[in-house]
Protein backbone atom coordinates (compact mmCIF):
# COMPACT_ATOMS: atom_id res chain seq x y z
CA UNK A 1 0.00 0.00 0.00
CA UNK A 2 1.31 3.20 -0.77
CA UNK A 3 1.48 6.36 1.42
CA UNK A 4 -1.54 8.20 -0.39
CA UNK A 5 -3.72 4.95 -0.25
CA UNK A 6 -2.71 4.78 3.35
CA UNK A 7 -3.42 8.37 4.26
CA UNK A 8 -6.75 8.28 2.72
CA UNK A 9 -7.83 5.04 4.41
CA UNK A 10 -6.70 6.43 7.89
CA UNK A 11 -8.25 9.72 7.16
CA UNK A 12 -11.78 8.09 6.11
CA UNK A 13 -11.46 5.89 9.39
CA UNK A 14 -10.62 9.17 11.46
CA UNK A 15 -13.60 11.24 9.88
CA UNK A 16 -15.64 8.22 10.32
CA UNK A 17 -14.94 7.68 14.04
CA UNK A 18 -14.77 11.76 14.42
CA UNK A 19 -18.08 13.20 12.23
CA UNK A 20 -19.78 10.34 13.43
CA UNK A 21 -19.75 11.33 17.33
CA UNK A 22 -20.69 14.62 16.09
CA UNK A 23 -24.19 13.49 14.50
CA UNK A 24 -24.26 11.07 16.81
CA UNK A 25 -24.71 13.71 19.57
CA UNK A 26 -26.44 16.15 17.60
CA UNK A 27 -28.61 15.20 15.22
CA UNK A 28 -32.33 14.65 15.89
CA UNK A 29 -33.44 10.84 16.95
CA UNK A 30 -30.62 9.40 17.59
CA UNK A 31 -30.14 7.25 20.93
CA UNK A 32 -26.98 9.84 22.04
CA UNK A 33 -28.66 13.08 21.49
CA UNK A 34 -27.52 15.23 24.13
CA UNK A 35 -24.44 13.78 24.81
CA UNK A 36 -22.42 16.62 25.72
CA UNK A 37 -18.68 18.10 24.65
CA UNK A 38 -16.76 15.14 26.60
CA UNK A 39 -18.18 12.55 24.76
CA UNK A 40 -17.36 14.69 21.42
CA UNK A 41 -13.78 14.91 22.53
CA UNK A 42 -13.49 11.53 23.76
CA UNK A 43 -14.90 10.44 20.53
CA UNK A 44 -12.78 12.22 18.60
CA UNK A 45 -9.49 10.82 20.53
CA UNK A 46 -10.76 7.77 19.79
CA UNK A 47 -11.29 8.33 16.20
CA UNK A 48 -7.44 9.08 15.74
CA UNK A 49 -6.70 5.94 17.70
CA UNK A 50 -8.41 3.95 15.63
CA UNK A 51 -7.07 5.84 12.02
CA UNK A 52 -3.12 5.28 13.87
CA UNK A 53 -3.79 1.90 14.72
CA UNK A 54 -5.17 1.23 10.68
CA UNK A 55 -2.32 2.83 8.96
CA UNK A 56 0.70 3.79 11.27
CA UNK A 57 3.11 0.89 9.99
CA UNK A 58 2.56 2.35 6.59
CA UNK A 59 2.48 5.78 6.11
CA UNK A 60 2.71 7.06 10.09
CA UNK A 61 -1.04 7.74 10.17
CA UNK A 62 -0.17 11.66 9.92
CA UNK A 63 -3.63 11.99 8.69
CA UNK A 64 -3.62 15.78 8.81
CA UNK A 65 -2.24 18.28 6.50
CA UNK A 66 -0.86 20.51 8.99
CA UNK A 67 0.98 17.42 10.30
CA UNK A 68 2.60 16.44 7.33
CA UNK A 69 3.65 20.23 7.13
CA UNK A 70 5.18 20.00 10.31
CA UNK A 71 7.28 16.94 9.77
CA UNK A 72 8.85 18.19 6.59
CA UNK A 73 10.23 21.43 8.14
CA UNK A 74 11.10 19.18 11.18
CA UNK A 75 12.84 16.97 8.52
CA UNK A 76 11.80 13.61 9.44
CA UNK A 77 9.36 13.65 5.94
CA UNK A 78 10.89 14.52 2.48
CA UNK A 79 9.34 17.25 1.05
CA UNK A 80 8.57 14.90 -2.59
CA UNK A 81 6.27 13.37 0.04
CA UNK A 82 4.04 16.19 1.16
CA UNK A 83 1.66 16.32 -1.65
CA UNK A 84 0.86 12.88 -2.00
CA UNK A 85 -0.07 12.66 1.75
CA UNK A 86 -2.09 15.74 1.25
CA UNK A 87 -3.89 14.49 -1.18
CA UNK A 88 -4.71 11.28 0.67
CA UNK A 89 -5.95 13.31 3.59
CA UNK A 90 -8.28 15.37 1.76
CA UNK A 91 -9.75 12.77 -0.47
CA UNK A 92 -10.03 10.45 2.73
CA UNK A 93 -12.11 13.39 4.61
CA UNK A 94 -14.45 14.22 1.69
CA UNK A 95 -15.11 10.23 1.81
CA UNK A 96 -15.38 9.51 5.65
CA UNK A 97 -17.59 12.44 5.79
CA UNK A 98 -20.02 10.91 2.97
CA UNK A 99 -20.17 7.60 4.74
CA UNK A 100 -21.20 9.53 7.83
CA UNK A 101 -24.52 10.91 5.82
CA UNK A 102 -25.38 7.75 4.94
CA UNK A 103 -24.98 6.26 8.18
CA UNK A 104 -27.12 8.93 9.51
CA UNK A 105 -28.95 9.83 6.50
CA UNK A 106 -33.02 9.31 8.58
CA UNK A 107 -31.39 11.49 10.98
CA UNK A 108 -30.23 14.64 8.93
CA UNK A 109 -33.80 14.02 7.59
CA UNK A 110 -35.30 14.62 10.26
CA UNK A 111 -33.08 17.13 11.53
CA UNK A 112 -34.98 20.99 10.95
CA UNK A 113 -31.64 22.68 12.11
CA UNK A 114 -29.49 23.67 8.76
CA UNK A 115 -26.46 24.59 11.44
CA UNK A 116 -26.69 21.55 13.40
CA UNK A 117 -26.36 19.23 10.00
CA UNK A 118 -23.64 21.78 8.97
CA UNK A 119 -21.95 21.28 12.55
CA UNK A 120 -21.40 17.39 12.00
CA UNK A 121 -19.42 17.93 9.20
CA UNK A 122 -17.47 21.17 9.69
CA UNK A 123 -15.97 23.45 12.64
CA UNK A 124 -17.17 26.95 13.22
CA UNK A 125 -16.38 29.54 15.74
CA UNK A 126 -18.35 30.12 19.06
CA UNK A 127 -17.59 33.76 18.39
CA UNK A 128 -16.94 34.85 15.10
CA UNK A 129 -13.68 36.85 14.77
CA UNK A 130 -11.28 35.94 12.28
CA UNK A 131 -8.14 37.07 14.48
CA UNK A 132 -9.38 35.19 17.94
CA UNK A 133 -10.43 32.22 15.82
CA UNK A 134 -7.42 32.15 13.87
CA UNK A 135 -4.87 32.48 16.82
CA UNK A 136 -7.31 29.15 18.77
CA UNK A 137 -6.22 26.94 15.82
CA UNK A 138 -3.01 28.48 15.83
CA UNK A 139 -2.29 27.17 19.30
CA UNK A 140 -3.86 24.36 19.27
CA UNK A 141 -1.79 23.27 16.13
CA UNK A 142 1.11 23.98 17.83
CA UNK A 143 0.77 22.23 20.86
CA UNK A 144 -0.56 19.31 18.65
CA UNK A 145 2.93 19.50 16.91
CA UNK A 146 5.28 19.94 19.67
CA UNK A 147 3.61 17.26 21.92
CA UNK A 148 3.85 14.80 19.20
CA UNK A 149 7.83 15.60 18.73
CA UNK A 150 7.16 15.03 22.56
CA UNK A 151 6.02 11.85 22.49
CA UNK A 152 8.58 10.99 19.23
CA UNK A 153 11.41 11.71 22.19
CA UNK A 154 10.52 9.22 24.63
CA UNK A 155 10.84 5.66 24.33
CA UNK A 156 6.95 3.82 24.47
CA UNK A 157 6.10 0.38 23.05
CA UNK A 158 4.92 0.79 19.79
CA UNK A 159 1.70 -0.36 20.26
CA UNK A 160 0.79 2.38 22.70
CA UNK A 161 1.46 5.33 20.72
CA UNK A 162 -1.60 5.66 19.41
CA UNK A 163 -3.10 5.57 22.31
CA UNK A 164 -0.84 8.72 23.72
CA UNK A 165 -1.71 10.23 20.44
CA UNK A 166 -5.65 9.43 21.28
CA UNK A 167 -5.09 11.22 24.94
CA UNK A 168 -3.37 14.13 23.33
CA UNK A 169 -6.83 14.84 20.73
CA UNK A 170 -8.66 14.47 24.18
CA UNK A 171 -6.70 17.16 25.75
CA UNK A 172 -6.73 19.52 23.17
CA UNK A 173 -10.33 19.03 22.85
CA UNK A 174 -11.37 19.28 26.63
CA UNK A 175 -8.95 22.37 27.52
CA UNK A 176 -8.53 24.53 24.18
CA UNK A 177 -11.58 23.38 21.42
CA UNK A 178 -14.40 25.39 22.67
CA UNK A 179 -13.86 27.88 20.84
CA UNK A 180 -13.93 26.64 17.24
CA UNK A 181 -14.29 23.54 17.64
CA UNK A 182 -10.68 22.52 17.65
CA UNK A 183 -9.94 21.74 13.49
CA UNK A 184 -6.16 22.15 13.93
CA UNK A 185 -6.17 19.80 11.05
CA UNK A 186 -7.41 21.15 7.66
CA UNK A 187 -8.25 18.07 6.02
CA UNK A 188 -10.63 17.29 8.95
CA UNK A 189 -12.02 20.44 8.11
CA UNK A 190 -12.44 21.04 4.25
CA UNK A 191 -12.91 17.17 3.44
CA UNK A 192 -16.05 16.95 5.32
CA UNK A 193 -17.24 20.76 4.36
CA UNK A 194 -16.87 19.84 0.68
CA UNK A 195 -19.00 16.73 1.06
CA UNK A 196 -21.51 18.74 2.79
CA UNK A 197 -21.34 21.39 -0.21
CA UNK A 198 -21.88 18.48 -2.36
CA UNK A 199 -23.96 15.77 -1.03
CA UNK A 200 -27.95 16.28 -1.40
CA UNK A 201 -28.57 16.81 2.04
CA UNK A 202 -32.18 17.60 2.56
CA UNK A 203 -32.60 21.25 3.94
CA UNK A 204 -28.99 21.66 4.55
CA UNK A 205 -28.46 25.17 3.81
CA UNK A 206 -24.90 27.15 3.05
CA UNK A 207 -21.39 25.81 3.73
CA UNK A 208 -20.12 28.53 5.50
CA UNK A 209 -16.99 28.89 3.57
CA UNK A 210 -16.26 32.51 4.74
CA UNK A 211 -14.85 30.53 7.72
CA UNK A 212 -13.10 28.14 5.32
CA UNK A 213 -9.84 29.84 5.80
CA UNK A 214 -9.23 29.59 9.52
CA UNK A 215 -9.12 25.91 9.61
CA UNK A 216 -7.12 26.04 6.35
CA UNK A 217 -4.18 28.90 6.88
CA UNK A 218 -4.35 28.35 11.04
CA UNK A 219 -3.11 24.68 11.44
CA UNK A 220 -0.34 25.17 8.85
CA UNK A 221 1.09 28.35 10.20
CA UNK A 222 0.68 26.80 13.68
CA UNK A 223 2.40 23.41 12.71
CA UNK A 224 5.06 25.62 11.17
CA UNK A 225 5.53 27.55 14.29
CA UNK A 226 5.25 24.45 16.56
CA UNK A 227 7.76 22.50 15.28
CA UNK A 228 10.20 25.24 15.25
CA UNK A 229 9.76 26.21 18.60
CA UNK A 230 10.60 22.41 19.63
CA UNK A 231 13.57 22.78 17.48
CA UNK A 232 14.99 26.47 19.15
CA UNK A 233 14.07 24.64 22.34
CA UNK A 234 15.33 21.57 22.26
CA UNK A 235 17.74 21.05 19.45
CA UNK A 236 18.93 25.05 19.50
CA UNK A 237 18.38 24.82 15.49
CA UNK A 238 16.03 26.06 12.73
CA UNK A 239 16.56 29.48 14.02
CA UNK A 240 15.52 31.00 10.65
CA UNK A 241 12.71 28.85 10.31
CA UNK A 242 11.27 30.51 13.73
CA UNK A 243 11.61 33.75 12.38
CA UNK A 244 10.05 32.78 9.23
CA UNK A 245 7.09 30.95 11.56
CA UNK A 246 6.64 34.34 13.31
CA UNK A 247 6.26 36.33 10.44
CA UNK A 248 3.54 34.10 9.20
CA UNK A 249 1.57 34.46 12.75
CA UNK A 250 1.73 38.42 12.05
CA UNK A 251 0.60 38.19 8.48
CA UNK A 252 -2.62 35.52 9.72
CA UNK A 253 -3.05 37.78 12.29
CA UNK A 254 -3.25 40.75 9.43
CA UNK A 255 -5.48 38.64 7.49
CA UNK A 256 -8.00 38.36 10.42
CA UNK A 257 -8.30 41.76 10.98
CA UNK A 258 -8.77 42.25 7.01
CA UNK A 259 -11.46 39.53 7.27
CA UNK A 260 -13.23 41.23 10.41
CA UNK A 261 -13.51 44.42 8.71
CA UNK A 262 -14.91 43.02 5.08
CA UNK A 263 -17.03 40.88 6.25
CA UNK A 264 -17.85 41.12 9.67
CA UNK A 265 -18.23 44.29 9.32
CA UNK A 266 -22.50 44.74 10.45
CA UNK A 267 -21.59 41.99 13.04
CA UNK A 268 -20.32 42.47 16.57
CA UNK A 269 -16.30 42.37 16.70
CA UNK A 270 -15.50 42.12 20.54
CA UNK A 271 -11.58 41.21 19.74
CA UNK A 272 -10.21 43.44 16.96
Amino acid sequence: MSHFIGELVGTVVLILFGCGVNANVNLKGTYAKGADWIVIAFGWGLAVVMGVYAVGSISGAHLNPAVTLGMAVDGSLPWREVIPYISGQMIGGVIGAALVWFQFMPHFKEEEDAGTKLGVFATGPAYPNYVSNFVSEIIGTAILLMALLFIGGNKFSEGLNPLVVGALIIAIGLSLGGTTGYAINPARDWGPRIAHTILPIPGKGHSNWKYAVVPMVGPMVGAIFGTTLYHVLFKSDQFGMFIISIVLIVLTLILGVVLNKAILKNEKVDLL
